[in-house]
């Protein structure tokens, strides 16, 4: 075996590219999914990673004009919406909580969850996805 070879790559220019990707998304909704999908290997990223990254840099690339674009007159106002499926997860009857966060009429934030507690009644559901939608909702809002 080759002495020089080096098994395992640096992993932080993916690391860095990931970041930047992350930081995109708030621009740039429509590539939120990748960036979330390879965040999951920044300790251990392979060959395969840095290409998919690389990829969403080649689409960012072709199509530059796509994003949000806020104007001084726009509507910033932050809207947010919330809601639970009571017992939804066959396999565990935990709740699931879905949230959306709009400013103006741009979608900027989603997330589905699994409750990690199983909710007694469904107001319980909507009350936990309340509070999760609100904890959120003030990240945003705080300076």
């Amino acid at each position: 075996m080759d002495s020089t070879l080096r098994l395992h790559a640096d992993p932080l220019p993916y690391r860095r590219l990931v970041g930047c990707l992350i930081y995109l998304t708030s621009i740039r909704p429509d590539i939120a999914f990748a960036p979330q999908q390879l965040s999951q290997f920044m300790s251990n990223p392979t060959k395969a990673h840095h290409n998919a990254a690389i990829k969403v840099l080649c689409y960012l690339k072709s199509c530059p004009k796509k994003g949000l674009v806020f104007r001084k007159n726009c509507n910033t106002q932050i809207r947010g919406f919330s809601d639970a499926g009571w017992a939804t997860c066959v396999d565990s009857r935990r709740s699931i909580t879905d949230y959306c966060f709009f400013i103006g009429n741009f979608l900027v934030s989603w997330k589905t969850k699994k409750h990690n507690t199983v909710s007694q009644s469904s107001s319980e559901a909507e009350y936990r996805a309340l509070a999760a939608t609100t904890c959120v909702a003030m990240a945003y809002l705080s300076p």
